[in-house]
């Protein structure tokens, strides 16, 4: 008997429900796939399918060998995969997701050069700035920048801390004063990521610990950018990325207040399925990725 061959035709009828379906499947004849199942069930001496004349049903041992068989033939399947990519010039698709504006001002250069040294890799880059699950929305990598969190099954590589700066323009600076401690926020105009509900409040860690402060948020929205942008025009403070207001913090467009006061950490990570087998152009890209952005960034150098 082809044990390996018995197995993955077993598996190909519980996946397609009848006999006759997995046998045009793999181009065999409804016989074949028949004898193949029933040798292995001898050979395991157990029951794996009901038959009927039109469908089979999965018998209990049956639905518990085929739970572990078909994951062993997803490992030999990326394990084969692999062999090939180490041996093979790297190649295939690869489906990233990131945040809009990383995406559009570090990480779409870096994939530019990415692609470049690997043309054989198709790139696809979608910027979103939503939690995106890799596994649920089919992507091989999605690079987020949040807090560390453990809701998903997935593998991460935490790349760097995100740092932000509470920065504001030197004219509203001149206008309003520099605040002096966090408690000044509450009366000095704000800019806030996101929606501003009643009762909102940025928090940070100074010289005396954790700190709460509700904010005077009079201009909210979802893009970093749009906030620089509003800074910049002397609208309000603004907690930003260093990554969006590095250039500006370097020109002396913007200037950071409250330094000795910091938000809660962000970092950036990348976000895959998790697999015994790492595909060689996932490994490519952590690498890469890690090469470009590891260590300390180039937007922090600027400040």
């Amino acid at each position: 008997m082809d044990k390996l061959g018995s197995l993955q035709t077993f598996v190909k009828v519980v996946d397609e429900g009848s006999f006759a379906a997995a046998a045009r499947a793999i181009g065999q004849s409804r016989s074949q796939v028949n004898r193949a199942v029933i040798a292995l069930e001898e050979d395991l001496g157990v029951q794996l399918l009901n038959r009927t004349t039109r469908q089979v049903a999965v018998t209990p041992s049956g639905r518990a060998f085929y739970d572990r068989t078909k994951a062993v033939l997803a490992d030999l399947h990326e394990a084969e995969e692999a062999i090939r990519e180490n041996r093979e010039t790297p190649s295939g698709d690869m489906r990233i997701n990131a945040p809009m504006s990383f995406g559009t001002l570090h990480l779409g250069p870096a994939l530019v050069d990415f692609a470049r040294q690997y043309p054989d890799i198709r790139v696809e880059l979608a910027l979103s700035d939503r939690f995106i699950d890799p596994v649920a929305d089919g992507y091989d990598m999605t690079v987020r920048i949040s807090q560390p969190s453990e809701t998903l099954a997935l593998i991460d590589h935490e790349i760097i801390p995100m740092n932000r700066v509470l920065c504001a323009s030197p004219d509203f600076i001149r206008k309003h004063g520099e605040p002096e401690s966090p408690r000044d926020l509450a009366t000095l105009p704000c800019l806030h990521y996101g929606s501003l509900p009643a009762g909102s409040s940025w928090k940070m860690t100074g010289p005396d610990g954790p700190v709460s402060v509700q904010v005077n948020g009079v201009f909210c929205c979802n893009n970093a950018e749009v906030l620089r942008d509003a800074a910049l025009a002397d609208l309000g403070l603004a907690l930003l990325p260093t990554f969006i207001a590095g250039p500006d913090l370097q020109s002396g467009n913007l200037v950071s207040v409250l330094c000795d006061y910091s938000p809660p950490e962000l970092f950036l990570y990348l976000l895959y399925p998790p697999s015994r087998q790492l595909s060689a152009r996932i490994r490519l890209l952590v690498d890469f990725i890690y090469d470009r952005f590891g260590g300390q960034p180039h937007w922090d150098l600027v400040q």
